[in-house]
């Protein structure tokens, strides 16, 4: 049996939740739970969820020997990272001093303590928890039918900052703007959760599953349109 969407099981991360999401803007695919690197090769698209510790995701992707696998599937085919999963794509993170995959030029840091008030001067707190306003930095098939400055769900202490800015197709504030979803080639990775993130996460999945990176990237070099 083919395998239309695999999610990466490492062990973190909520991954029923995830694939329950999937499953329900693609009732008719395939979708498979999976830590078996010939499982995910195998896979049409790929989902890289997760949850915790960058450091303990790391130790976990290479005790179960699919560093490669993650590496190869966003290289070759449609992939989506969620949270945690968005975050080791890039190089270094700050938490616990982690080197991640490497995958995404750039670094993940935490939330600046002196930073964290609003403009009345009120506290802050991290890690930020809930909805907050999306805003899209580039035009790209993940987002269509989800309207500019949509709302989705958030639960993280740490944030990405790309080495350049044209693979930022997302950002939000809190309080300052950070980048909260990039896409590069196959690649869209978001920060918030889109399988808690209601009908906006949802119509977000349903793009991911119809989404074919070669016809975008063609329809861009055909328009002229700032595409990643």
């Amino acid at each position: 049996m083919s395998i239309d969407i695999a999610v990466i099981d490492y062990g973190m991360g909520n991954l029923r939740s995830v694939s329950k999401a999937i499953e329900h803007v693609a009732p008719a695919a395939n979708v498979v739970v999976t830590s078996d690197p010939a499982v995910i090769a195998a896979a049409a698209r790929v989902v890289f969820p997760g949850q915790g510790a960058a450091r303990d995701c790391m130790r976990e992707i290479d005790a179960r020997g699919l560093r490669q696998v993650i590496v190869d599937a966003a290289r070759s085919k449609p992939f989506l990272g969620i949270c945690m999963g968005m975050q080791v794509l890039f190089e270094h993170s700050e938490e616990g001093d982690t080197a991640c995959l490497g995958i995404l030029q750039g670094t993940v840091q935490r939330f600046p303590h002196e930073a964290m008030h609003d403009d009345k001067g009120n506290k802050l707190k991290v890690p930020h928890m809930g909805w907050n306003n999306v805003h899209q930095a580039m035009p790209h098939p993940l987002w269509v039918g989800i309207e500019e400055g949509e709302r989705f769900y958030f639960v993280h202490s740490y944030f990405v900052q790309p080495t350049t800015p044209d693979v930022i197709a997302g950002f939000s504030h809190y309080p300052f703007p950070f980048t909260c979803a990039v896409a590069s080639g196959n690649i869209f990775a978001v920060q918030f959760h889109p399988e808690k993130s209601q009908n906006a996460g949802l119509a977000l999945l349903g793009n991911f599953v119809t989404w074919n990176p070669g016809e975008h990237a063609s329809a861009c070099d055909m328009s002229g349109a700032t595409c990643a």
